[in-house]
């Protein structure tokens, strides 16, 4: 992955949020790889249970959603990346839409402590679930453009509060000076993140699966709906190319950061199979958590403002994700 032209001092002083989560891990290692010797990783999780650690970084065990630990994350920070958030994939934010809103205190918080520590520049990560569900009612859905998420009708819980908190950060911009940034996420998937347990998304979900039948012999397969609903995902790479673009561009707008490969999630079982060397037999589970019907991006803004867009092969960042999970699931029988 090539470095970002405009890039700061690589002794910028620079706090990730969410550090020890899926992307902020991949944050501080690229960053690292690219020779960042001033940066502060932050998570609430245990450093043992961080998904990526950096021992060359500050990294910090703190709640983010308390004011007080946010003014400790955030000192002497001139940028700030805000990954934190109590997410997970769909059956974990259609079941726990109040734990998913509380995320906004995280960057409430980190905002108010950035006001007061003059923090140059806020990046939010904020989802493709701010967009209006009307909108994504059809499997052959019309990717969607920034302006879609008005007017607001986003996916209840989690999608409320990421849209709040984008208002928050341009309002912070507007009244104190804090430079904004905003990046809508589409699916992010890939190697060293959340493949079991309940929070972990279809692309991880699906790798596990597909693995565990592998594994045991049990050539079956459990798909949430019908398997006809759509979605495009953004490999992890793509993902930080892109968040440090619009980081360290001059475009203050919400942009979307996702894959525009639609597929339905019974091609993506297909491609899984086909790196796994299986066919599995298909049991769909037509009353689980699913979500809406079809999502896409559309990257006409993105390539617009910084002329450039995703361009990873979900059958190249599945390859990766796959032998990485199928790796964790045979581990995990030996212990």
């Amino acid at each position: 992955m090539s470095d970002v032209a405009n890039a700061p001092a690589k002794d910028t002083p620079i706090l990730i949020a969410g550090g020890g989560g899926f992307i902020g891990g991949w944050l501080a290692a690229d960053l690292l790889r690219q020779g960042f010797t001033d940066v502060r990783s932050v998570d609430v999780k245990p450093i043992s249970e961080w998904y990526q650690v950096v021992p060359d970084y500050d990294n910090q065990v703190l709640d983010l959603q308390l004011l007080e630990d946010c003014r400790t994350a955030i000192v002497g920070r001139a940028q700030v990346f805000n990954l934190a958030a109590d997410m997970g994939g769909m059956g974990f934010i259609e079941l726990n839409k109040a734990a998913c809103m509380l995320s906004s205190l995280i960057n409430t918080h980190l905002l108010q402590a950035a006001r007061e520590e003059e923090t140059q520049r806020f990046f939010f990560s904020s989802s493709a679930c701010v967009y209006n569900a009307d909108k994504q009612k059809d499997a052959n859905v019309t990717a969607l453009k920034e302006s879609d998420a008005y007017p607001a009708m986003p996916e209840d819980g989690y999608g409320w509060e990421k849209l709040f908190s984008e208002h928050m950060v341009r309002h912070f911009e507007e009244d104190f000076g804090i430079e904004g940034r905003v990046a809508r996420y589409h699916n992010v998937y890939g190697p060293h993140g959340t493949w079991d347990g309940g929070r972990e998304k279809a692309p991880a979900a699906i790798s596990r699966k597909v693995a565990q039948a592998v594994l045991s012999g049990n050539h079956e397969i459990e798909i949430w709906g019908d398997g006809e609903q759509t979605r495009s995902f953004t490999y992890i790479d793509d993902t930080l190319h892109g968040t440090e673009l619009l980081m360290w561009s001059e475009v203050s707008e919400p942009l979307n950061i996702g894959s525009d490969q639609l597929v339905t999630i019974n091609e993506l079982v297909t491609i899984v199979e086909n790196i796994a060397g299986v066919k599995l037999k298909r049991n769909y589970i037509l009353d689980a958590p699913k979500g809406v019907r079809g999502r896409n991006s559309d990257n006409a803004l993105i390539q617009e403002k910084l002329g450039w867009v995703p361009s990873i092969s979900l059958e190249y960042g599945m390859e990766r994700t796959y032998r990485w999970v199928y790796d964790q699931a045979a581990e995990s029988l030996t212990v």
